[in-house]
């Protein structure tokens, strides 16, 4: 489906986390993770993002040793570590109910993991100290956890993941449980110690898009136990290959049509033709993604290359935007505006207009990928664009 095999060997060594073909059955019999196939750079992060029972908490467990693979292998830095230990993996793992033990302070609760693996007091301290002082809770070292906000508690949980020095971190949704303000001082932590933790690979688990592409270097968009899309996070987001991504990924305006020549698409219920940069084949039928955010509202004489008439149905007001829905033909459109000094009224009809630019061509299918990444692609508006997902496997690595 894309651009480059998922096992591409980074240039400072072995993938830091490489599943191959990994499928999962619960006991019941049924698949709970179905061929996944995906390598993880070392010393990046990487976003398993989608809705609930997409898997992606049973691709973090086999990681971590708590689910066994009912076929294929994980490995980490190279090493098959499919049926070993998970205190054996070099791992730390962060989940959303912070799992502390109350009965223990701050400084046992992240000292816990060395205990268990028999390191020395003297070094044990050492690293409690570095690991509280690298979320920023030194401080709070002699405190029980009950005392502590979700915030601090979070923090105090990814201290005892890290004091091990691990070569992999997992975290399962760890902002779930704080509040919007919280989360985002928590994204700008976890983005720092990235930054200061170079060497650390890092899978994050996440049904929120914005932490998605806050935090990612890159991002598996997951469905139905199955991997939909792999890549770089702003490629995924500029360029989605599948319509499910492009919805899933921030929300996307799709509309469906045929294309009349290579650069245009007659769209089902909208009177004008829709022009794209990318090449089709006439005659094809053509699925196309618009972001909201790049919708306009056109007034009196502005004119865009791309214009649909729409009829108002609901306006919300966000602040720094309008959100306003509209039908266009048989389907709903939504454009983000900025904040408008009128706003259009519910039942009123309404010019939109968007550029060829700001319109991508995406497949309606989401089979499983085989594995490969398409972190290097690049939007080249020409049919061999298209072409590149399929030659380039063919000579990938």
């Amino acid at each position: 489906m894309s651009a480059r095999d998922a096992a591409p060997t980074p240039a400072t060594g072995a993938a830091g986390i490489e599943f191959r073909d990994v499928t999962v059955r619960g006991d019941d019999g049924r698949v709970i993770l179905d061929s996944l196939t995906m390598s993880v750079p070392r010393g990046e992060i990487v976003a398993l993002l989608g809705p609930s029972g997409a898997g992606k908490t049973t691709a973090l467990r086999a990681v971590a040793g708590f689910q066994t693979p009912s076929a294929g292998q994980v490995l980490l830095g190279g090493r098959d570590v499919t049926r070993v230990a998970p205190r054996d993996r070099g791992i730390g793992m962060v989940v959303q109910s912070y799992a502390l033990f109350p009965h223990m302070s701050v400084a046992q609760n992240v000292g816990y993991g060395l205990r268990s693996r028999a390191v020395g007091r003297r070094e044990r301290s050492e690293r409690i100290r570095d690991a509280l002082a690298m979320v920023g809770m030194e401080s709070f070292a002699d405190r029980q956890p009950g005392s502590l906000s979700g915030g601090q508690q979070q923090r105090v949980a990814i201290a005892r993941a890290l004091a091990p020095r691990p070569d992999v971190l997992l975290l399962d949704e760890p902002l779930s449980a704080l509040d919007a303000q919280l989360r985002s001082g928590m994204l700008a932590e976890l983005a720092r110690l990235h930054r200061e933790l170079p060497d650390v690979t890092m899978l994050y688990v996440t049904h929120g898009q914005e932490e998605a592409l806050a935090l990612a270097d890159r991002i598996a968009v997951m469905a139905d136990a199955r991997l939909v899309e792999y890549g770089a996070s702003e490629s995924l987001y500029r360029d989605p290959e599948y319509a499910f991504t492009a919805a899933f990924l921030g929300a996307a305006n799709l509309l469906d049509g045929e294309a009349v020549d290579a650069g245009t698409v007659r769209v089902h219920g909208v009177s004008g033709p829709i022009r794209t940069v990318e090449r089709l084949v006439t005659g094809s039928p053509a699925r196309l993604a618009v972001r909201p955010h790049r919708v306009r509202l056109l007034e009196g004489t502005d004119r865009a290359t791309n214009e649909v008439v729409a009829t108002v149905t609901d306006l919300q007001w966000r602040g720094a935007t309008h959100q306003v829905a509209c039908v266009v033909g048989p389907r709903t459109f939504t454009a983000e505006l900025l904040e408008l000094v009128f706003p259009p009224t519910v039942g009123s009809t309404v010019r939109l207009g968007f550029e060829p630019q700001d319109v991508v061509v995406v497949r309606d299918d989401h089979d499983p990928v085989d594995g490969r990444d398409r972190s290097d692609r690049v939007s080249s508006g020409t049919e061999a664009h298209r072409a590149s997902r399929q030659s380039a496997a063919a000579v990938a690595p």
